[in-house]
């Protein structure tokens, strides 16, 4: 079964997050797709992995930039996985039905929006109730993540 991580993101806004746990996934030698709720927001999350710390560089690409295959990191509005990932990052209101072929799942989702807690929620109960290893993150009052729940 997959293992799916819940980031509950309180403290820290997606762009500044996902970003990081890039840099881990990429620091590990693994490749990773990054599933996001529109055309328009990949773009601009694309943009963000240019940008966003000095002398930082994740390679990346997306439909725009085509080459799928090569890229270590796949930004992408459809549920695919045409870079051969083994992590699937998923926000912004996307949805994977294709979790199982992953080994790691990561749900991002922000706390300030009711809505995307009441849907993390419940793909908690979908996932727990297809038997996949489930973790909880939140961010502690200094920003750092904390393990919450397990199953």
């Amino acid at each position: 079964m997959t293992e799916i991580r819940f980031y509950h993101l309180q403290r820290s806004s997606l762009d500044d997050v996902l970003p990081k746990l890039l840099e881990k996934t990429y620091a590990r030698g693994e490749r990773a797709v990054v599933l996001l709720g529109s055309t328009e927001r990949v773009e601009a999350m694309a943009n963000r992995l240019w940008t966003y710390r000095e002398n930082s560089f994740l390679p990346h690409g997306t439909v725009r930039d085509g080459g799928p295959e090569m890229q270590p990191i796949w930004l992408t509005a459809e549920d695919e996985n045409p870079n051969g990932a083994r992590t699937l990052f998923v926000a912004d209101g996307a949805r994977s039905d294709r979790v199982d072929s992953y080994e790691l799942c990561v749900e991002l989702f922000d706390g300030a929006d009711e809505g995307a807690v009441t849907v993390a929620r419940q793909r908690w109960r979908d996932y727990k109730a297809q038997g996949h290893k489930l973790l909880y993150y939140q961010q502690d009052e200094a920003g750092r993540w904390q393990l919450k729940a397990e199953h």
